[in-house]
């Protein structure tokens, strides 16, 4: 699978060690920044990771900054994006297997790299189920083009 990595200036190291982590699975990484000493906005580091999934350029991404919150929030105004923030192994494998997020969001001040490394496995390894999630998948998507679903 290949991935993109994108994190602000406080989750530099998590990044790293989830790009190693990954690679050592057999994933293909793609780092889009922030790199050390950088000063950035979390925002243009998440956004260039959910473009490039949005874009097929990618399968999956992985945002990270110190809560996860700024990020997520960042990757999900992308449109095509279901970002998850997870900080359990249980919602990042039911985010996939209900939700088919596309991008997982990590706090970096949250967990720590042992955990993120579980948490990124399940999202990796976990399919979605489709079925009767499929129609909320789709509501979703219709919410995010301005549709109504009721």
């Amino acid at each position: 699978m290949k991935l993109a990595f994108g994190c602000d200036n406080s989750a530099v190291a998590l990044k790293k060690a989830l790009m190693e982590h990954a690679a050592q699975l057999g994933h293909e990484c793609i780092d889009c920044g922030v790199h050390e000493g950088e000063p950035n906005h979390y925002p243009i580091y998440a956004a260039r990771a959910a473009r490039m999934v949005a874009s097929g350029e990618v399968d999956r991404g992985v945002v990270i900054c110190g809560t996860g919150v700024g990020v997520s929030l960042s990757a999900n105004k992308i449109k095509g994006i279901r970002c998850a923030l997870c900080s359990d192994c249980y919602t990042a494998k039911y985010t996939r297997l209900h939700n088919d997020a596309n991008m997982l969001a990590l706090g970096a001040r949250v967990i720590g790299p042992e955990l993120a490394k579980m948490i990124l496995e399940y999202f990796l390894s976990t399919e979605f189920e489709g079925g009767r999630h499929r129609l909320r998948v789709d509501m979703i998507s219709a919410l995010e083009r301005g549709e109504s679903i009721e």
